[in-house]
């Protein structure tokens, strides 16, 4: 199974809007049509790599929202110290 780490360098052009339609897509396939089981495994493999980007993506911004404190510490959101 691939790693998150590589999941990301797969799909690294991707944005997460990118990644989200094409995850939606593969659900809607998967629930819509009776596909050979190599074609739904293959769009499975692939969605849990594109679920594995936006997750990473998801946490790479949640970083970049977090507030710094004064003593370099990052805060969680919806902390109310410091504001």
């Amino acid at each position: 199974m691939a790693s998150r780490e590589e999941a990301a360098e797969q799909f690294e052009d991707l944005s997460y809007e990118e990644s989200y339609a094409q995850l939606q897509e593969i659900l809607e396939r998967l629930e819509a049509a009776e596909l050979p089981l190599a074609d739904s495994l293959e769009l499975y493999e692939k969605g849990v790599k594109l679920a594995s980007r936006c997750g990473v993506l998801l946490e790479e911004a949640e970083l970049r929202v977090r507030k710094w404190q004064p003593d370099g510490n990052l805060a969680q959101l919806g902390d109310s110290q410091g504001q």
